[in-house]
């Protein structure tokens, strides 16, 4: 079994008034460019794990659309909630869906083939930023800004990541974290995020959020035995990225 992962789909199979192709031709048929990309390397037995900002739906029903289309594509998915995912509902809800091949992280952990899965959201953090590093480009797509207290969204969601984490099975043979925001800077010091997973025996962490990052933003890579996976489906030519093989 190979492990790949994938972030920020955007799909906007429900709200086709949203398509991502507004941010310039490398997003021209991002949803065709998804579908053959992944179906030329993923196989049914192999997992796809998918850190967020999933589609443009606004509600759940809406979202069918493009659950759908991912429950379609090759392996078995794990899924978490992005910052644009404003659709999510409950942890309840979403394990009632009909999709055989979609689980979702949310407050809770998955074993999955002896993998351990956790994780949650995060939010902008203080402790590192990566402003320097992107081409900033207004989002035509996004909810009007809204006054957000970050430091007490990032505190809940270190909450949220503690009690995931707290829920990965012991018989994890391996253990993986996937996470929308980035969990740490691009230098790889240690932030709050990072000592979790360290201290869990957490060996990868899988995340996207970035878009439009210039030429000198390195790949994240390995650090005190965590290694750092960035997956955006933009900056990976829409390509699942493989984690490891079991």
């Amino acid at each position: 079994m190979n492990i790949y992962c994938l972030a920020d789909l955007h799909l906007s199979i429900s709200h086709p008034q949203k398509d991502m192709k507004v941010f310039g031709p490398l997003w021209e048929d991002y949803h065709q460019k998804i579908h053959d990309h992944w179906q030329a390397c993923v196989k049914k037995e192999d997992l796809v794990l998918i850190p967020g900002d999933i589609c443009w739906a606004m509600s759940l029903e809406e979202a069918m659309q493009d659950l759908a289309f991912i429950d379609k594509l090759n392996g078995q998915k794990v899924l978490i909630r992005g910052n644009h995912d404003y659709w999510w509902p409950s942890l309840a809800k979403l394990e009632k869906l009909p999709f055989k091949s979609l689980k979702f992280i949310h407050n809770n952990a998955l074993l999955i083939h002896g993998v351990g899965l956790c994780g949650s959201r995060l939010w902008d953090s203080e402790e590192f930023s990566f402003d320097e590093y992107i081409n900033y480009r207004p989002n035509p797509q996004a909810r009007p800004k809204a006054s957000f207290d970050d430091a007490k969204i990032f505190d809940n969601e270190i909450s949220r990541l503690e009690r995931s984490i707290s829920q990965l099975s012991p018989e994890a043979q391996v253990k993986i974290a996937l996470c929308h925001y980035p969990p740490i800077g691009k230098d790889l010091k240690p932030t709050r995020c990072s000592s979790l997973f360290e201290t869990a025996g957490i060996s990868h962490v899988c995340f996207g959020h970035l878009h439009n990052l210039k030429n000198t933003m390195n790949p994240w890579g390995s650090s005190r035995g965590v290694t750092y996976h960035f997956c955006a489906a933009d900056e990976v030519n829409f390509t699942p990225q493989k984690i490891l093989s079991l």
